[in-house]
């Protein structure tokens, strides 16, 4: 086993005793504390239990900034993530492929802080990130060709002596491409704010993925700082003429000239049309900021 760089896995369950917040911290017992601090600086990958129902296994990748001391609970520890390291898989990675583990060099599997192979970790972001041409602009997504194809199809690893992994993990295009891919599939392909799914005739969607709290303005590339969009609408939220409350319901800012037609853009239901997993919908930290600092009251 090779654990020079010390890659790590973070075992997470949505609904747990622990209070975290994956695309910016993750907290643990002080059993894992010294295991945690030699992953600092380096880079983790985000697990479910395979017990979970319909468990996603492998489902985002992180790095770590720094561990400090639980400011809410004793003998508690978050790591906190690197901001703008986060990226959300997809394909999430299942925990085998073609009958064999994914995770191979597995010294306990119990473990919810344990270090993860080079090979493992290069592994698991070739399936989980897979480096192509299918998104060539904001807004495409490429259904693959049978259901479920991505997670018994073991790709071709996209990285080589050029492109180290840590790098490409980086790389703005390369994050751009996969936090489209991760949105737009969860978000079906559909708009949150106008329901509608317009496809053209090369199968190309009209959605685009928009970012809640801006890259700019530190927002992470995760599901939970995403909204798939049509393109009135992402340019709208862009400028603060609309926005959500926390609640979903869809805001019209006083300042739009045109309130009617904008009215009428707005899907029946007047809320924002979200994932049906929590861990997909929009966070309430991200909605707030957009409210305070973006949204044209």
């Amino acid at each position: 086993m090779d654990f020079e760089m010390t890659f790590g896995v973070f075992m997470h369950k949505d609904g747990s005793i622990y209070d975290d917040i994956p695309e910016v911290h993750y907290q643990f017992p002080k059993i894992y504390l010294s295991r945690a601090q030699q992953m600092v600086g380096d880079w983790i990958i985000y697990r479910e239990p395979a017990k979970l129902p319909r468990s996603k296994g492998f489902f985002a990748v992180a790095k770590v900034e720094r561990i400090i001391p639980d400011p809410d609970v004793a003998d508690r520890y978050r790591a906190i993530i690197e901001e703008g390291s986060y990226l959300p898989f997809e394909p999430t990675v299942p925990h085998k492929v073609e009958g064999q583990p994914v995770e191979r060099d597995l010294a306990n599997a119990q473990a919810a802080v344990r270090p993860l192979s080079n090979a493992d970790f290069a592994r698991i972001i070739a399936l989980g990130l897979p480096e192509d041409d299918t998104l060539p602009r904001v807004g495409e997504l490429e259904p693959p060709a049978a259901e479920n194809d991505w997670r018994v199809q073991e790709p071709h690893v996209p990285f080589d002596s050029e492109r180290p992994i840590v790098q490409t993990l980086l790389n703005r295009p390369f994050r751009d491409r996969a936090f489209r891919r991760a949105v737009l599939h969860a978000y079906d392909g559909r708009c949150a704010v106008t329901g509608w799914k317009l496809v053209n005739g090369g199968g190309r969607l009209e959605a685009e993925a928009a970012h809640i709290k801006p890259v700019s303005e530190g927002g992470p590339d995760s599901l939970r700082n995403g909204l798939a969009l049509s393109g009135t609408a992402h340019w709208m939220f862009d400028r603060g003429l609309i926005g959500l409350t926390d609640e979903l319901d869809i805001l019209v800012s006083r300042q739009v000239n045109d309130p009617s037609s904008v009215t009428a853009m707005i899907n029946p239901t007047r809320k924002a049309l979200v994932p049906g997993r929590e861990a997909e919908r929009p966070h309430p930290q991200f909605l707030a900021w957009h409210r305070e600092y973006c949204f044209k009251h």
